[in-house]
């Protein structure tokens, strides 16, 4: 599978091209700022795109109106193919957002319910009572996401539901061209829905990449060989940052090995999850990291730990946003990319990992930890990687097994030995290929 051994750059459109937040139907050709920004996602390492909402919505792009039109506040259809062109001939993968749990209040079909009620025929495409009433004061109640009567939950037991959203995607395949979907709210779907969507996207496609949002619980209940290929590590979001916070690399070293250690109760050994330290969702981690010191670093944990790593637009140079603030501050247009030194960090990081096969498949174990100093091992076909942080202000000398005398650093290209313990140097990363 491509995804496997690439990296993702998230852009969450509607923000990025400053659309306004009520779609009121004007075309504008928004979406095409996203060719001019090619060379610099190019530059960052990253090799996919992965798009939140780009189809008609009623403000924030998750409450769809038309799952066969792009936004007018992006542009048209013609337009998106035309980007989408451009991305693959740049050797760019394009994923999607599938938002098909609820869609919005303007949705046709339930637009047709508000009309006819009783009489609509798409009335059991939802979970509608008659006899209740909504905040909408619609002399109907029906389920919404959560409890948002603005996100109306789809019945996808409803076959006629099914194909009409088998047969988007279908379009959205031959049109676009897409390489693949991240579900939505995963953790809401009927698995029989997921099962059908992928034995249906892999006919068309057979290297279709189907990605899952989930938060909690376990993941291999929707990871597996007839559901999705992967799914958002939360699980892992919050250790991250934690761990540097709190200068407590326990955390999420005992995080990963629980998820990919070589014992055999490990939940995830093999699986490839979505790696990030920011999205549309959450606070841009440079607002969470109390040190700006470790941004560097968390950037090299995240690209050294097993998952396929994805970058959030704005976030490569270091942009603030709190979640405190509201979704807006998090999705914001930016005139034109920046590039610094954190920028050009992250691209070597980035092909670092992707020129690297046991970085993109190999196992993981912790070889030597401290608060402060994370040392773990990946390994794959006998070849092997040490993955090390000081996030300490102070230089620490690490003494542990690693199996070998000398190494090359993937990042600087220095040679390392190991004979009289291993100098590291305050906040830095190093990957050290055994040779």
């Amino acid at each position: 599978m491509w995804a496997y051994e690439s990296v993702s750059y998230q852009i969450y459109p509607l923000g990025f091209c400053g659309a306004s937040f009520e779609n009121d139907g004007v075309v504008a050709e928004n979406i095409l700022k996203v060719s001019k920004w090619i060379p610099h996602i190019k530059k960052t390492g990253c090799n996919a795109i992965y798009f939140s909402p780009v189809f008609e919505s009623d403000t924030h792009g998750y409450n769809t109106r038309d799952y066969t039109k792009i936004d007018a506040r992006l542009g048209t259809n013609d337009d998106f193919a035309q980007l989408c062109r451009q991305l693959h001939d740049s050797d760019i993968k394009v994923v999607l957002d599938g938002v098909f749990n609820h869609v919005g209040r303007g949705f046709w079909a339930f637009q047709d319910v508000l009309k006819n009620r009783e009489g609509s025929q798409y009335k059991d495409w939802f979970f509608i009572n008659f006899s209740g009433n909504s905040n909408y004061n619609d002399g109907l109640w029906y389920e919404g996401w959560e409890g948002c009567f603005d996100l109306v939950k789809l019945n996808l037991r409803n076959e006629d539901v099914i194909n009409h959203i088998f047969e988007c995607i279908k379009g959205w395949i031959n049109e676009f061209d897409i390489d693949g979907l991240r579900l939505d709210v995963a953790y809401c779907l009927d698995h029989e829905f997921i099962k059908r969507l992928r034995g249906t996207c892999v006919q068309i496609k057979p290297d279709f990449l189907l990605i899952g949002e989930l938060l909690h619980g376990d993941y291999s209940m929707f990871v597996n060989g007839s559901m999705l290929h992967s799914a958002t590590n939360y699980e892992c979001y919050k250790g991250l940052y934690s761990s540097f916070n709190s200068m407590n690399m326990f955390e999420i070293c005992h995080s990963l090995k629980s998820q990919f250690g070589p014992e055999d109760w490990c939940r995830y050994r093999g699986m490839h999850l979505l790696s990030f330290v920011d999205n549309h969702d959450v606070s841009r981690i440079a607002s969470q990291l109390t040190n700006q010191e470790h941004l560097p670093l968390i950037y090299a944990l995240m690209f050294g730990m097993p998952g396929i790593p994805c970058i959030y637009y704005g976030s490569e140079w270091g942009t603030k946003a709190s979640k405190s603030e509201g979704d807006p501050a998090l999705r914001v247009s930016f005139e034109e990319p920046v590039e610094n030194s954190l920028t050009e960090w992250i691209s070597v990081l980035a092909s670092a990992h992707k020129e690297s096969h046991t970085l993109c498949y190999g196992g993981f174990k912790i070889v030597h930890l401290t608060n402060k100093q994370c040392i773990f091992e990946r390994n794959a076909d006998g070849e092997r990687i040490l993955v090390a942080i000081n996030a300490d202000s102070e230089p620490y000398t690490a003494y542990f097994d690693s199996g070998g005398e000398k190494a090359v650093d993937m990042i600087s290209g220095d040679m390392h030995e190991f004979a009289n313990g291993s100098q590291l140097s305050p906040y830095t990363a190093y990957y050290w290929k055994m040779i």
